[in-house]
């Protein structure tokens, strides 16, 4: 259950991230493609208008009659689509010369069908017949929405020698369908792209998430394993010194005579001790010490080696080169390190009693596991 939720948060964080970065990025990229689309079709109605223009400037100037360049210009516009963007040519006064629809040639346009845009200027439709008066270049990026017209000139560009007027006209409604339909593609991509995100990442996580747990769990399993040995490991401790305590009995009352003892310097005073009582005998600073169950500590002359020669084996173990300890005096055995033990000890020892990970096994068959 508590997995289940986790997974469910992950899945809301990732979405929330996604929607916070995406709502941002997708204004950024939805508005530079549409200045994109309109710059592209300014560009190429204002390099048509210009070039038309030049071209019956050129004419003109060659001596051809206006009427010739007229019937010229219509014949090459007539009937082309007006699907994206076509050009129209006005005199001064607003009377449509060319025009792709022949029907409408002749005709003065009105101040409501068509307008002018322009960059840094706000110009309305009243403005159009001052621009064909000027005759000046103008044009410019309009923002066409909601707008009705089927057509708006963008671009105005006069014709040299002559008071005619070139003028580039776009289909409004074709540039708004497209910059929708691009817009719904940026969306859908988005959609689309969010899902496979979220999903992914959110499988990412599971897996990760299941493999942590997996190795979690092995190693919950190794250590449970761990207790457990620890937990009979200190039993047989417990029932070693069981027995030793039971054998000593019986040697003793059979034999009062066969104690043992080691000879140790208190001072400048010999102190005999039994090895009964010894309960761990270190070295330090090259100097030996015998500690006693009492925790009365004396030192003596015999290295570890000597000393443990000497003394009894079910009693006494070796358990590194520092230390050798009586099996009375372990009060707890834990993990330690990797595959190594630690003898915790009474009385209490001030260094730490590490017993390696290869003689363990050794310590273990002297308990007689």
């Amino acid at each position: 259950m508590r997995k289940d939720r986790l997974y469910l948060l992950t899945f809301l964080g990732i979405t929330l991230i996604f929607l916070a970065i995406s709502s941002v990025a997708v204004r950024y990229f939805v508005k530079f493609s549409v200045d994109k689309v309109l710059e592209t079709q300014l560009e190429f109605s204002k390099r048509e208008a210009r070039e038309v223009a030049s071209l019956l400037g050129a004419h003109l100037k060659s001596g051809i009659s206006k009427d010739t360049a007229i019937s010229s210009l219509q014949n090459s516009i007539e009937n082309t689509s007006k699907s994206t963007g076509f050009v129209t040519m006005f005199n001064w006064s607003g009377k449509i010369v060319c025009h792709p629809d022949i029907k409408v040639v002749g005709q003065s346009i009105s101040p409501e069908e068509s307008f002018v845009s322009s960059i840094g200027d706000d110009l309305n439709s009243k403005d159009f017949y001052s621009l064909l008066q000027n005759k000046e270049a103008i044009g410019g990026i309009r923002d066409f929405e909601d707008t009705a017209q089927e057509s708006e000139v963008v671009y105005l560009h006069p014709v040299p020698n002559s008071d005619w007027i070139v003028a580039a006209h776009v289909n409004t409604p074709l540039v708004m369908t497209q910059i929708s339909d691009l817009r719904s593609k940026f969306y859908t991509i988005l959609i689309i792209m969010g899902l496979v995100m979220i999903v992914t990442s959110v499988v990412t996580v599971r897996l990760i998430g299941s493999t942590y747990e997996n190795k979690l769990e092995e190693k919950n399993v190794i250590l449970s394993n761990e207790v457990v040995n620890l937990a009979k490991l200190n039993s047989a401790v417990d029932a070693y010194q069981q027995k030793v305590v039971g054998q000593a009995t019986e040697t003793n009352e059979e034999d009062h005579s066969s104690k043992k003892r080691i000879l140790t310097y208190h001072r400048n005073e010999l102190r005999p001790v039994a090895t009964e009582e010894i309960a761990y005998i270190y070295t330090e600073s090259t100097i030996t010490y015998v500690v006693c169950s009492d925790e009365k500590r004396s030192t003596s002359n015999a290295s570890l080696d000597e000393l443990i020669s000497n003394l009894d084996g079910t009693h006494f173990f070796r358990a590194n080169r520092q230390f050798i300890i009586a099996i009375s005096s372990i009060e707890k055995i834990v993990k330690y390190g990797n595959n190594q033990l630690k003898i915790l000890i009474n009385p209490n020892s001030e260094l730490d009693i590490i017993i390696s990970k290869n003689r363990a096994s050794e310590f273990k068959q002297w308990l007689n596991l």
